[in-house]
């Protein structure tokens, strides 16, 4: 079995060297097309054995993509950014685990990102389709995906990604996507990756248009769909208007069936109920129980990277917003209960809280 990683590449002297040396082991070759690096990113890459080829960019990722995949003449392929590091994982497990099945069918990979919250530092998982058989190719010209409807199995291998740290390529992509859902209207993905990237850029009423037609158009089956879900939710309680909360609340009662086994789903869920009771507390006060019985959940389901969502929904950012539940109702013993358990596993802003009570 051989196995080849493939990568595209700009400008990534900061972090293609962590990445090569860490995937390096995996592999027989590595396959990197540079798309017109001003850096020492080419040098970089064949100081640590690859085989360089350059590509003049035309706009359109799946063309780079392909491009580099031609040049491989493996039976499977990685496909990397510069800025992922896979954790310690060995050749003879990824050769196990794709002997593990037949027919075709794409690798996944879970991929933790670091992202800058109002807290300091947060952590996402997502399961991505980066572990390609011979002749798959990709398509769309941003945010591209695999082709064919091929079925996507994640196995254990686990890569860290720390991207969204140092830069925020949103407005680079506002572009491309502008031009890709004016010409696929009918892309639910598109839509998707439309709302999420105005939302990063704060421009939340912005997004909105596009979250609800994502949300009118995607299916249920698609593996997108939960993620961004939640993801409109949070955008419509970061409005918090009156008419917001409404919508919110029609997805909530919606997807409750659907969702309600995720503990990202729930966590959000909680968060609505307290927007719900404070914007209107005679009204909505029968929601209070629901607010508590939605962390407890959380924590009832724990923590799952391989089904994507924010690390901590199912352990300490639950606990911890229980501990804030528990603690404004007056009830100390189980704020404090709530609050240690997020302490111990490293969560600073609870072991904050379990100073100034104690």
């Amino acid at each position: 079995m051989k196995i080849n990683l493939v990568m595209i590449v700009k400008n990534e002297e900061r972090c293609l060297r962590r990445c090569l040396a860490a995937a390096k082991p995996l592999v027989d070759e590595i396959i990197v097309a540079d798309t017109g690096s001003s850096d020492n990113t080419a040098g970089i890459a064949r100081e640590m054995g690859a085989k360089v080829f350059s590509f003049s960019w035309i706009n359109d990722f799946s063309a780079a993509r392909n491009f580099a995949l031609k040049q491989s003449d493996a039976d499977w392929n990685l496909v990397l950014d510069a800025d992922e590091y896979v954790r310690d994982y060995g050749r003879k497990k990824l050769e196990k685990e794709l002997g593990s099945r037949s027919g075709i069918w794409l690798g996944g990979i879970i991929r933790y990102d670091d992202y800058p919250d109002g807290e300091g530092v947060s952590t996402g998982t997502s399961v991505l389709p980066r572990i390609l058989p011979r002749g798959v190719v990709y398509e769309g010209v941003i945010h591209e995906q695999p082709k064919g409807n091929y079925p996507c199995y994640a196995l254990s291998m686990e890569v860290d990604h720390d991207g969204y740290l140092v830069g925020d390529k949103g407005e680079r992509n506002l572009t491309y996507l502008e031009q890709a859902v004016k010409d696929y209207p009918g892309d639910a993905y598109y839509q998707y990756q439309m709302a999420q990237t105005l939302r990063n850029l704060k421009r939340l009423e912005e997004s909105l248009p596009y979250f609800r037609r994502f949300y009118r158009i995607s299916g249920k089956k698609d593996a997108f769909r939960a993620g961004g879900v939640v993801l409109y939710l949070y955008t419509l309680l970061d409005l918090g208007e009156m008419a917001h909360l409404d919508e919110a609340g029609r997805i909530v009662e919606k997807e409750e069936k659907v969702l309600g086994r995720w503990s990202d789903f729930c966590f959000v869920c909680g968060l609505f109920y307290m927007k719900r009771v404070l914007s209107d507390v005679g009204r909505y006060l029968s929601l209070l129980p629901k607010i508590e019985a939605s962390y407890l959940k959380c924590l009832s389901l724990g923590e799952h990277p391989e089904l994507g969502g924010v690390v901590g929904t199912g352990s300490f950012k639950a606990a911890y917003n229980l501990g804030a539940w528990y603690e404004v109702s007056g009830q100390k013993d189980q704020a404090v209960r709530y609050y240690r358990m997020a302490a111990d596993q490293g969560y600073e802003p609870a072991s904050g809280r379990l100073r100034e009570i104690l």
